[in-house]
């Protein structure tokens, strides 16, 4: 079996083994991944972080799954096509913000999810929306504020699944354009929940699922 890595981009105020990818290095492992977070602390300037993650991987052989948090996304989602990333799962990704517009690059033809929450005070939620439409990327977003921590258990789960997805094969290199969200997406009182694959997703409560995996487009 070829190796797979994943490799973790921090925010610009966080560090490397934070709350979120600490959970989340675990939900990698759990699935028989290879698990890396570069150390970007110090390293203020966006190019410089591309360029430190690019000289990270220059030796990783094998699946490359690239995750990133806030400016991390930014990162990863800059550095994905050079590395021929199989995946990108990004977190309230800083695309669009001043300083960073004209940087923003295309990502690496791979399935792209981003999760964002609809209480971000850092990075807009419209800017997400924008670059899912742009790029045909999945995109959740769920009740919660820019770190995303009161829905930790969702994302690790959101995760858990494109992993398994990249892991099958059944990811698809493009999903559907993101669309509106439907009035049907919050017809469910809370704790429901429902995913929506090739699109925007709804998050109400944190209810942590049950039981195995489910596709998006269930209820969990």
């Amino acid at each position: 079996m070829a190796s797979r890595h994943v490799v973790f981009s921090h925010g610009l105020e966080s560090s490397p083994w934070g709350t979120k990818i600490s959970a989340m290095a675990e939900v990698a492992k759990s699935e028989g991944w290879n698990v890396d977070s570069v150390d970007y602390r110090g390293v203020t300037d966006p190019r410089d972080r591309v360029t430190r993650l690019l000289s990270f991987c220059r030796d990783i052989r094998g699946d490359l799954v690239l995750v990133g948090s806030s400016l991390g996304g930014y990162v990863a989602t800059s550095a994905s096509a050079l590395l021929h990333a199989r995946g990108l799962f990004l977190m309230a990704p800083a695309f669009y913000l001043p300083g960073t517009e004209e940087l923003t690059a295309k990502p690496a033809p791979c399935p792209k999810t981003i999760v964002h929450g609809w209480r971000d005070e850092v990075v807009p939620v419209e800017n997400s929306i924008k670059f899912a439409r742009e790029h045909n990327a999945t995109l959740h977003i769920l009740d919660s504020d820019h770190r995303l921590h009161s829905e930790l258990s969702l994302v690790n789960y959101l995760f858990e699944y494109f992993l398994e997805d990249i892991e099958s094969g059944a990811a698809r290199v493009s999903v559907g354009p993101a669309r509106s969200l439907s009035r049907s997406l919050f017809a469910h009182s809370p704790p429901a929940r429902r995913i929506c694959r090739a699109g925007l997703s709804a998050g109400v409560g944190s209810r942590a699922r049950q039981g195995g995996p489910q596709a998006p487009g269930q209820e969990v």
